[in-house]
């Protein structure tokens, strides 16, 4: 049989797509948190008439004893407990729901549920109705997410490698992206109201962008050619079967997925010893500690104990980072006389500063993986980001009633901010990348299932943990 000529990607239209897409999943995520300033005014204020984006700093400070909600910290767990229930559930929603349904629905509902939130910028509403009407949608907006995360990062297993990178640099580019918008709405110079309104139909017209994407994305030869080739390699995938081939699959980092299918530990256990029979290098020694009978099928506890270190290390990253951001950092403010740096402060110092900074800490494992063999460093290094979190509690947070504030200059909370976003993308990406590489090479996708469940987990702790510290401050 002549093989078929592999066509090309025209333009890098399929990879500009991908990025697009990339970049679409966690829009909802940063435009929120980004915009914490505007909904803890709103919720102390009361009106919307008078809150611009980046005032939460002059509200807070005229009375401290103003309830807020605690909203920053219950918009963090509130996003991150999607993730956690829709790992640890999977397996159900992805089997029932075709995958154009489960990605054209959860834009679509992103879609509207930012549309929502940008109509209340112009709705006079009690912050507590507010704040209900808020969380409500942070909820259903993340759960989405997770979904199209999940569904997209399938889709991506047809594809070459390279394709998955372009779609995690689109990840890593939205917070930076939401940054911008919040900066260019703010020095737009128009009233605070229409000021939070274009900065909220700044992602509704980024979801409509992905949507018509998706779409087009069938149409291209390129695209085509990838899925034909893997419906061709993968005749289980009618019966409920894997192909087995380990080069098909993308493992994504942040839900257990490949080929289009999300599975369980479980079923990437089944799979994993599925793919030890097709390796040589490994058949012997597998069917001689068997009795001869096949090879032994990977265990989760097996596993867990080789990576065991690895995923106490993402645990305690994650913990670290979660509870102080942004439910600490986004309080923090400025002691500058310059009212024009004061409300330019929290967008530039907090969250552009941690979205540059967290990205070129990912980007360093490219070309360093240090330290890689002495893991216990890892969790000495790890254990040291601990101490970024009495630091920036005793920086200039508002309102504060217990600690005193030891570092009150500008520069102090800005050289904090750059060695906690840099140490936390530099460690994600360094125990995401070492753990695989500590089990052998069918253990290699259920280690990285293992780690983005303790990854979930870290996330869901540190939201949980930013409700003490900010009962402490």
């Amino acid at each position: 049989m002549a093989r078929q000529d592999v066509p090309k990607d025209q333009f890098r239209a399929v990879g500009i797509i991908i990025f697009i897409l990339g970049l679409g999943t966690l829009l909802p995520w940063n435009f929120f948190i980004t915009a914490i300033p505007y909904f803890q005014a709103r919720l102390v204020v009361g009106t919307s008439s008078s809150v611009a984006l980046g005032e939460n700093s002059s509200v807070t400070r005229q009375d401290p004893a103003q309830n807020d909600f605690n909203f920053n910290n219950w918009l963090t767990l509130l996003s991150q407990l999607p993730l956690l229930l829709f790992t640890l559930l999977n397996s159900f929603l992805y089997q029932c729901i075709p995958d154009k349904v489960r990605i054209l629905g959860s834009m679509g509902g992103i879609l509207l549920l930012f549309i929502l939130t940008a109509v209340l910028v112009r709705v006079e509403m009690s912050p507590s109705s507010f704040f209900s009407v808020t969380m409500t949608s942070v909820w259903f907006i993340n759960s989405f997410c997770a979904v199209l995360q999940g569904s997209l990062f399938g889709q991506l297993g047809t594809l070459p490698q390279g394709y998955s990178t372009l779609f995690l640099s689109g990840q890593g580019m939205a917070g930076t992206f939401a940054a911008c918008a919040m900066l260019l709405s703010m020095a737009s110079g128009v009233d605070a109201q229409t000021s939070a309104l274009s900065y909220f139909l700044t992602p509704c017209v980024g979801t409509l962008i992905s949507i018509v994407c998706y779409l087009v994305l069938p149409r291209l030869a390129f695209f085509r050619y990838y899925l034909e080739q893997s419906c061709q390699h993968d005749p289980g995938e009618k019966n409920g079967t894997q192909s087995g081939s380990s080069e098909e699959g993308v493992l994504d980092p942040m839900l257990g997925v490949a080929n289009g299918k999300v599975r369980t530990l479980e079923d990437i256990s089944l799979e994993s010893a599925g793919k030890g029979a097709l390796a040589p290098h490994n058949s012997t020694a597998t069917s001689s500690q068997n009795g001869g009978l096949g090879p032994e099928r990977p265990s989760v506890f097996g596993v867990l104990q080789k990576i065991w270190l690895l995923a106490l290390c993402i645990v305690m990253v994650f913990t670290v980072t979660l509870s102080v951001f942004p439910a600490i950092t986004a309080t923090v403010t400025s002691t500058s006389e310059s009212r024009q740096w004061s409300e330019f402060f929290t967008p530039v110092c907090c969250f552009l500063v941690f979205n540059i900074m967290d990205w070129l800490g990912r980007s360093a494992t490219s070309y360093c993986l240090w330290p890689k063999k002495r893991l216990w460093l890892i969790l000495l290094l790890v254990g040291l980001r601990f101490l970024f979190v009495p630091l920036l509690m005793l920086c200039q947070a508002e309102p504060r009633a217990h600690l005193p504030v030891l570092f009150r200059q500008d520069a102090w909370f800005i050289v904090f901010m750059l060695l906690f976003s840099f140490s936390n993308g530099y460690f994600v990406s360094l125990t995401m990348c070492l753990a695989p590489k500590q089990v052998l090479p069918q253990e290699s996708e259920l280690a990285g299932a293992i780690m983005t469940f303790f990854l979930a987990l870290g996330l869901s702790c540190g939201a949980g943990l930013s409700f003490l510290l900010k009962a402490l401050l």
